[in-house]
C-alpha cells in the first residue's frame, strides 16, 4: 500500500465511522502500515473530527511516531497522541491496519467490565466474522486496559497485555473505548463491525437483566 492510497483509505474509514457513531467529536484515531523495513505507519492526525477526514490529515511516521521529514508525506498537523499504542499492536499483533474507536457500547462495556480484566464472549454467530474464527462457539476474550495519559507507560501495558493475550483480536481501555485490527485494512474495519455489533448487543442483554 502506498502512502498516497493509505491516507485516501484511513480517511474513508474515519467519514463512515463517524456518520455511525463510533467516532464523533475529535475521537477516534486509525492507521495503516505503508512500509515494514523500516517500519512506516499512514495515522490520522491529532485533534479532527472524523466527520469530513480528507487525505491532508494524515500523517507518515516512523518507527518512533515521529513525523516524516518529507515535506509531501508530512502534511499538517501532528500525529495522534495514541501513536506508540498503534506501534505496539503492529509489532506484536503483525498488524497491517489498527482501529480505534469511540462508541457509547465500547465505553460502557469497558466500564463495567473493567474489575474483571476484560470481557469474555461466546455463542453469537457474529463471532465467525473475526479472522480465523469458524464457530459460534469460540470464546473470545477482550482485556480491559486501564487508561492512562502517559502514553510511553500505556504503551508498555499494552505490550505486556498482547504478550499474555497473543490471539485476542482486540482490547478495551476504561472509559475510553476499542482497539483493534487486521492484516488489512478490511479486515480491521470488518473487526470494528463485528465488535460494534457484539458490545451493542451485549450492553442491551445485561441492560435488560439488571
Amino acid at each position: 500500500m502506498t502512502f498516497a492510497s493509505a491516507a485516501a483509505e484511513l480517511a474513508a474509514v474515519g467519514r463512515r465511522f463517524y456518520a455511525r457513531g463510533w467516532a464523533v467529536g475529535t475521537s477516534g484515531n486509525f492507521s495503516a502500515v505503508v512500509a515494514r523495513r523500516p517500519l512506516r505507519l499512514a495515522i490520522t492526525a491529532s485533534g479532527l473530527s472524523k466527520r469530513e477526514l480528507v487525505p491532508s490529515q494524515i500523517l507518515l511516521c516512523d518507527e518512533r511516531g515521529v513525523p516524516a521529514e518529507n515535506r509531501e508525506a508530512r502534511r499538517a498537523g501532528k500525529p495522534s497522541a495514541e501513536t506508540l499504542l498503534h506501534l505496539e499492536i503492529v509489532r506484536h499483533q503483525g498488524a497491517g491496519a489498527v482501529l480505534h474507536t469511540h462508541s457509547v457500547w465500547s465505553t460502557m462495556l469497558s466500564a463495567r467490565h473493567a474489575r474483571d480484566g476484560g470481557l469474555q464472549i461466546q455463542g453469537y454467530e457474529m463471532l465467525k466474522g473475526l479472522e480465523g474464527v469458524t464457530t459460534h462457539e469460540h470464546r473470545e476474550w477482550i482485556p480491559v486496559i486501564e487508561n492512562d495519559q502517559d502514553m510511553p507507560r500505556l504503551a508498555r501495558v499494552v505490550a505486556d497485555t498482547l504478550a499474555e493475550h497473543a490471539s485476542a483480536h482486540a482490547f478495551l481501555l476504561r472509559r475510553h473505548g476499542l482497539y483493534t485490527w487486521g492484516a488489512s485494512l478490511r479486515e480491521a474495519e470488518r473487526h470494528v463491525e463485528i465488535l460494534e455489533f457484539l458490545f451493542e448487543t451485549i450492553a442491551r442483554s445485561e441492560a435488560q437483566s439488571s
